[in-house]
Order: C-alpha cells, then structure tokens, then sequence
C-alpha cells in the first residue's frame, strides 16, 4: 500500500535532522531523512559547538570523528570572547563586550570546539547511515496527513519528479525557520519577529590574519559606518565569515551587495584599503526571535529552527536544535519499543519549549547588548553561557520532584537536583578513567553508594515489573565505581544510602537524600513509571 513504511519520517538534512537520524539509529529506529538541498551543507554556518552538544556526541559514539574536524586547538578562540573594534587594524585597542564561562574540567567531560557545519554535516550524514538510516537528498516533502495509528506522507524526487508514498509512525520536521511542516500543521509562533537584516560574507584575505595579529576570539565587531558587522574565524580562516546588517526600511536589498561591494566592505572593516580579497559567496539572512506555540501536533514533532528561531549571538542555534534531537529521539525510541508510554512523548514540549522560549530570550539579550541598545534590565537579565547551554531545568510529569525551579538560574547549580543535567564526577569502572556522564544512554540509571541501601535492589524489581530497561550502580571507594575527583554524593546532593535515578539522556529524573525504607520498592515503582509516562 506505502512504497515506505518507516519508524520516523525526518524532514531536514542539517545538523537537526541529521542528528535525530543518528541518535535515533543509535537507539536501533529507523528513520528515513528528506532533504531538498542536493547534499549537505557548504557554507561553515553555526561553526560553534558546545560542550553539552559533544557530549551527546559522545553518548552516540562519534565524538572522535567530530573531534577529528577540529582545525588545531580552537578552545583558545572560544577563551578570546566577544571583542569590538573600530576597525580590525586596531585590534590592540579591541573592547571586550563578553568573556562567556562555556566549560571546564569540573562540569564537562567535554570542551567546546570550532568546527562549521559543511564538516560535521559529512560525518552525521555517513554516522546516521551506518546506524540504519535512509538519508534522501534532493527530495521535497510534498504533503502528509496523521491518524491515530501513524502519518502518511508523499515525497518527490527533484531530478526525475516520481513520488513516492511513505508512512511513518512519527514525523519530526526539522526544515528550518520557513518550515513547511509547522505550515502544514498551521502551528503559530510568537515573538519579536524580524529584528535585524544580516548578509553572511565568506571570503579568502590571506593578509587579515597579520592585520588581526593572531589575537584569538569568538566574535570581532568592527564598526563600520555606524554599524556593527561581526568576523568570525572558529571553523578555520578558509574562508572567513563577515556579517554586515543591512537595512530594508531604508531601501536596501542583498541584490545590491556586489562581490565589489563585499569587498570594500571587508577592507573598510579591516582599515586597510589594498587588502586583498576574494569572496566565495554571499548568503541574506534574518536575525528574529520567534518560538512555535507547540512542539508536538498529535504524532508530529517540531524541532530545531522549525521550533524556535533566535538571532545567532550566543551561538545557541544549532546547539539547541541538536539538544532538541536528542531529548526526541530517547523519547520516541521508548515509546516505539514498548516500554514507555505516550505521555512521555508530550514531555518532549513541556521540556523543550521552555528551554528553546528562554534560549530565543538570552539571544535577544545579547544582541541588544552587541548592538548597542541593551537596558540595565538586559544586563540583569543575562546569564552566563555556561548555564545556558549546560545548566538549563526541565520541569515536566517526567521529571518527580516536589520542587520546580526556574529554566535559567543565575548561578551554575549541576547538583543533582531532578530535572538539571546529572553532574560530572570522574571515575574509575574497570581500570579506565569515564565520567559519570558516559554511563548514561540508553537505559535509566539508578546510582547508589555500596552502603547496602535498599533503594538499589527496589529499583531492580521496579524496572522488571514495568519493563523499564534500568540499570543499578554501586558508587565509593570499594565499589565498581571508584571516584577520582570528588565525592560523588557530595556533587549529587545525596547522604549514606541516599540514591539518584538519571534517565536515559543524563538529566535527573528523582533523587532521595538519604536511605529507602520498607517501601522503597513502592517507591521506585510510581517514579519509574512516572518517568517512563507509564502512569
């Protein structure tokens, strides 16, 4: 009846879609990517990667081939911050607008790296493949309609225009800001709308990096004729990427930045009038804040720019759109194999739609500082980088606490508190140094001290009477595993006997400060069903 039957239908090839592929085929789902574009990416778009993001990267066994991309050390760069200048020839005189926190030894088992997306793109297409996925480029979603059992859809192929028929359990649009998958489901967004007009500029100029004097940072704004265009060189200085604003209201339109335009822009940002210069290409761009009022429409799911579009400063854009891959595939994995059940499906909105609306606000935030028009309320407003990309809260029936934070904190708390990132301890497990992080994937976890609590062995007959995969581990000293850094308990918030339930994707589901009681397993079996959405 279907030329396709499919798990998950994915529409959008970039960093978003390719990412739920591979998360998803790590998880043993096939899925089935459309993409229009013939191929991935060419451009060294969203070059910043964060170390949350090379964590879940880490969690889907590539993490070494992202590294690989790596063009030298580019860690310095991200420790250069955000800088402004006159022009780039008074690089000395440079003014620092931010010095972001973005990670460090005792949050991260990961750094941060610079890396544009025409790389890691290649190695997510052939990483998503080898775990089962069916990637098509050059393929248009044409329509698609949902029913209680599934999605239906029909696809084309650009070159020959033959259509086919897919249906799907679950369709996850991916397709970027203009999505025609949020069109379809008639999903609105709100938000600030259009706040600037930006042309991306890639060009060659071997002699900037003398005129730069090898001074490293993330961002430089120079000042040019009364605005602000920023350099950014984190994927490398081949090419580099330049990005003036321009005006609509005023009667400008991209079509009038000829490559000799480009090119006196560059010099003139550069304070060098023979610089020379090549460009490579030219790309408009909209800077706007605009978040969809639903990430979920029955079995359809909305992630990355398709679900919230924000201006780039802070460098949350694909970041967040792969976290966004993450916290779905997980999900949807679960519910496909059985044992969990839909509700925790809706926790991919509660979730999510909370980080992506407080991520759109940071950026906004940012760009009015960068901008020049920040209010002493922005200032406060602004929190560090470190918390927005590593420290953000869920709230939602997944997560069982008797208390709720806000998204954002203004200080860093990686505590072990439910619904916060579980924290990074190192430890020793068979002789090889992990982190904590690495023991979370695709199972619940639940960690305990080896001072013979009861919590561990509930847990256990919990897990089997629900059918929840869950596995139990031993934390101190003469356990299997032995802390090197720190006391665990102490970075979990845990006393003797206490215990910490962490799902699958690394955030705390649970957590009991001290021993369990007679009934523990009682317990354990209404939080693991919670959790699960079986409840």
């Amino acid at each position: 009846m279907y030329d396709v039957n499919i798990p998950v239908l994915i529409v959008g090839a970039g960093p978003v879609g390719l990412s739920t592929a591979l998360f998803s085929g790590r998880h043993g789902i096939r899925t089935m990517v459309l993409e229009k574009r013939d191929g991935t990416s060419l451009l060294p778009r969203a070059p910043g990667l964060q170390a949350r993001t090379l964590e879940l990267f880490r969690a889907a066994g590539v993490s070494a081939d992202i590294r690989a991309l790596e063009m030298g050390d580019s860690h310095p760069y991200f420790e250069g911050g955000i800088i402004q200048v006159d022009t780039f020839s008074g690089i000395d005189d440079a003014v620092v607008l931010e010095s972001p926190s973005l990670d460090g030894p005792t949050v991260s088992p990961e750094r941060v790296m610079g890396c544009g997306q025409d790389r890691y793109e290649k190695v997510l297409v052939e990483k998503a493949r080898e775990y089962g996925a069916d990637v098509r480029f050059a393929t248009r979603l044409v329509e698609f309609t949902q029913d209680a059992d599934g999605v239906t859809a029909v696809a084309e192929e650009n070159a020959t225009g033959r259509r086919f028929t897919i249906r799907a359990d679950y369709l996850v649009g991916a397709d970027g800001a203009n999505s025609s998958v949020r069109g379809h489901l008639g999903v609105e967004r709100e938000g600030r709308g259009t706040v600037f007009n930006a042309l991306s500029i890639y060009f060659k100029a071997p002699e900037l990096e003398t005129v730069l004097k090898g001074r490293r940072f993330i961002l430089c704004y120079a000042n040019v004729d009364g605005t602000l265009m920023g350099l950014s060189r984190l994927h490398g200085c081949d090419p580099y990427l330049a990005a003036p604003i321009y005006h609509p209201e005023r009667g400008e339109k991209p079509e009038d930045f000829t490559d000799e335009r480009c090119v006196e822009i560059v010099r003139t940002a550069a304070g060098k009038a023979d610089l020379a210069v090549e460009i490579v290409d030219k790309v408009p761009w909209q800077g706007a804040q605009l978040v969809a009022e639903r990430f979920r429409t029955q079995r359809v799911f909305l992630a990355g720019d398709a679900a919230h579009l924000h201006p780039p400063a802070g460098g949350f854009g694909a970041n967040t759109g792969i976290h966004d891959a993450h916290n779905l595939a997980w999900k949807l994995a679960a519910v496909l194999k059985g044992w969990a059940g839909d509700p925790l499906l809706d926790s991919y909105h509660d979730e999510r739609h909370a980080v992506g609306s407080a991520m759109a606000a940071q950026a906004m935030v940012r760009n009015r500082i960068r901008h020049g028009h920040a209010t002493e309320q922005d200032r406060a407003d602004m929190v560090d980088d470190i918390i927005i990309t590593l420290g953000y809260r869920y709230t939602s029936p997944s997560i069982v606490s008797d208390t709720t934070g806000p998204v954002l904190t203004p200080q860093l708390q990686l505590t072990g508190e439910p619904g916060t990132r579980a924290p990074h301890v190192w430890i020793e497990r068979d002789g090889a140094i992990v982190s904590t992080i690495d023991l979370f994937w695709d199972a619940y976890v639940l960690l305990t001290d080896d001072a013979g609590s009861p919590w561990a062995e509930a847990a256990v007959a919990a897990a089997e009477r629900l059918g929840v995969p869950l596995r139990v581990h031993r934390v101190g000293p003469e356990s299997e595993l032995r802390p090197k850094d720190r006391d665990w308990a102490e970075a979990y918030g845990v006393g003797a006997g206490g215990a910490v339930l962490v799902r699958p994707d690394a955030f705390v589901a649970w957590r009991a400060t001290g021993p369990g009681g007679a009934d523990a397993e009682q317990v354990l079996d209404d939080v693991l069903g919670r959790s699960a959405g079986l409840r």
